[in-house]
């Protein structure tokens, strides 16, 4: 049985000249040089298979996926092309992608469609698979076994395709805790990521952008690191301030009252001189003063058992603190950057230029991979977790050790300075 030409540049003593992107694709190649069809199809029922769909109809909200089928003059007819993650075209503002399992493909078909689907077509790793029965059931048959397309707490890298190393490489690692957390491509820069329907739902669900606008608006309030808590960023600052004057260890009780005092003596009022003249604000009122106070208060307190959690989860060492939750916003603005360019809200280039921009900002906050990851770790657990260490602190301190650990980690690979 055969599904395709054989594959391209493989001589009977050498490798092969072609450099598969992914392990996916490598088990393909592989699979179907020595023609293993069984291996070459569970590796597919394995992963997710995208397809060109019409942006007009995602956009006008229409009711299903309409692919675009395309013409291919070895079989002399239409075909359906998909692709591995690995082999998908760089984005295009007009071309957009969607994805589904071989079980889906197995089950949708009907005789209006193409006789053919193409995989990863004119790649070495290429196969024409029948959609026509019987003729399909040489590959529909593995459509039926149970598959997880979404693997999460995995590093995945792009060994073509993606930088490994340089501006951009490391921006991209400035969201690789996400990366790691979905089971994403961490050096993908021409990201596709769950597909331009999904990528938009994803804004638009958590985030409220459904525009250019609204993304450009959130994506520079990230890189602006202002898209976490004033007050946040108030009682670290402190610390430094503290630490920096004293050195050493900062006693949280000190802490707090110093955090008290600095609160009480902006409350007092002030004269405020600007090129209009001066300027004097009047003294808050004693109650809420006073419940600053306590927020703060209760926010160091906070901070020092997330820190104390993490110092024995082994995400800080004993010596460290968080000196600021900017990792927060920067590993935030990394991804944004490429969620925009998925849902073609951006471009390219743009969501390039945006994820050096976190690189670089990233470097100038933090001493090295690890403490970017501590002030990440906290930032997120400060908006999300509540003090309850469940899964949104203990992913976190999942892929934060797979990427302090695994050889192939960007962490151990790219210089942080």
């Amino acid at each position: 049985m055969s599904f395709g030409p054989s594959p391209a540049g493989l001589g009977p003593l050498g490798p092969p000249a072609w450099i598969p992107p992914t392990e996916i694709e490598q088990t393909l190649f592989e699979a179907k040089s020595r023609e293993d069809w069984a291996t070459y199809f569970a590796k597919l029922a394995e992963n997710r298979l995208y397809f060109e769909i019409r942006r007009d109809k995602v956009d006008s909200g229409a009711d299903g996926r309409y692919p675009v089928f395309a013409h291919d003059s070895r079989t002399g007819g239409p075909v359906w092309a998909v692709y591995t993650a690995g082999m998908l075209p760089a984005p295009e503002p007009n071309r957009v992608f969607d994805w589904s399992t071989l079980k889906w493909f197995a089950r949708v078909w009907v005789p209006t469609d193409p006789p053919v689907i193409v995989v990863n077509p004119n790649s070495p790793c290429e196969a024409f698979l029948p959609t026509i029965p019987p003729h399909s059931a040489a590959w529909a048959q593995y459509s039926q076994r149970e598959n997880n397309p979404d693997p999460n707490m995995r590093l995945r890298t792009l060994r073509v395709g993606g930088p490994l190393h340089g501006p951009v490489a490391h921006g991209l690692a400035c969201g690789a805790l996400l990366c790691v957390n979905n089971g994403s491509w961490w050096n993908a820069m021409a990201w596709h990521g769950t597909g331009y329907p999904n990528e938009r739902k994803r804004l638009r669900e958590w985030w409220g952008i459904t525009t250019r606008e609204e993304w450009l608006s959130a994506l520079s309030g990230l890189l602006e690191c202002e898209s976490h808590s004033g007050v946040w960023e108030f009682a670290l600052r402190l610390r430094r301030t503290i630490a920096r004057d004293f050195g050493g260890h900062v006693d949280a009780g000190y802490w707090r009252q110093a955090a008290a005092s600095v609160i009480r003596a902006n409350s007092e009022g002030s004269v405020v001189v600007t090129d209009d003249g001066a300027t004097k604000t009047e003294p808050r009122p004693e109650s809420e003063t006073e419940a600053r106070i306590e927020g703060v208060q209760r926010l160091i307190g906070r901070i020092t058992r997330y820190e104390a959690r993490m110092r024995a989860d082994g995400v800080l060492d004993e010596t460290r603190y968080v000196s600021s939750v900017d990792a927060w916003d920067l590993g935030r603005a990394s991804k944004m950057a490429r969620w925009g360019l998925g849902a073609r809200f951006g471009t390219l280039p743009e969501a390039e230029s945006a994820v050096i921009r976190a690189g670089h900002s990233a470097a100038r906050s933090y001493r090295s991979w690890q403490d970017f990851s501590a002030g990440y770790i906290l930032g997120r657990c400060l908006h999300f977790d509540d003090e309850e260490f469940g899964e949104w602190y203990t992913d976190m301190v999942d892929a934060h050790r797979i990427l302090m650990t695994d050889p192939g980690s960007p962490w151990l690979n790219i210089p942080f300075r």
